[in-house]
């Protein structure tokens, strides 16, 4: 059986991008055969997916191609894949006019669930409004859990965790503030060239996010 989620984010630069690619290397260092693909036009992340997962990294575009055609090449590339892995692109709802084009309609079109990692940094409770707003936006996408980026401390954490009991939402997982990944970060995310950086998100990763929990999805 193949397991697939989409992971997306409110905004750009809350960390989606290193979330996804540091979870296929985790989920291939597991023996997990992993499919990526990329929302949008991105050549970019394609290759660093590439890198990771030993396999081509396919874009999903509704812009460019039909609706049909993206879930043909989402089914024909995952088919004999353990886990397929849709990074996408800016916020969920951000489209080439509203939310057509988004990571939203890419999720909606292969009936996706979707992951948020979120930046909590300076936020506590605030997330709850932030978090309720995503999650009734859309009847058609999914949102079934959160990844918090850049949390600062124990309280935080728990302070988050609150948020995740009172919507209801399932919390997969935190991700602390951590200097050496914030300093290896280039254009669009984190430098794999760099075997230090990527084993120490692999390992913050493996003990801070349920990835076993991810591969239910």
């Amino acid at each position: 059986m193949t397991h697939s989620f989409l992971i997306s984010a409110p905004t750009s630069g809350s960390g989606k991008t290193t979330v996804a690619r540091g979870l296929m290397a985790l989920l291939v260092k597991k023996g997990r055969v992993v499919q990526p693909f990329k929302c949008g036009p991105d050549y970019i992340d394609t290759k660093f997916h590439a890198a990771v997962c030993g396999r081509p990294s396919i874009n999903l575009d509704t812009f460019m191609a039909t609706k049909e055609h993206v879930r043909e090449l989402f089914s024909r590339y995952g088919v004999d894949a353990d886990v397929c892995i849709v990074e996408g692109m800016m916020g969920l709802f951000d489209g080439y006019d509203r939310d057509k084009g988004s990571s939203a309609e890419i999720a909606s079109v292969l009936d996706m669930p979707v992951v948020l990692v979120v930046d909590a940094k300076s936020a506590a409770y605030s997330m709850a409004a932030l978090l309720s707003g995503f999650l009734h936006f859309r009847e058609d996408v999914r949102i079934v859990g959160v990844i918090f980026n850049k949390v600062a401390s124990e309280r935080h954490r728990q302070m988050l965790e609150e948020v995740c009991e009172d919507l209801q939402l399932e919390c997969f997982g935190f991700l602390p503030k951590h200097t050496e990944l914030e300093q290896g970060s280039r254009y669009l995310g984190l430098d794999f060239s760099e075997e230090t950086k990527n084993e120490t998100l692999i390992k913050l990763l493996e003990e801070n996010v349920q990835w076993e929990r991810l591969l239910q999805l």
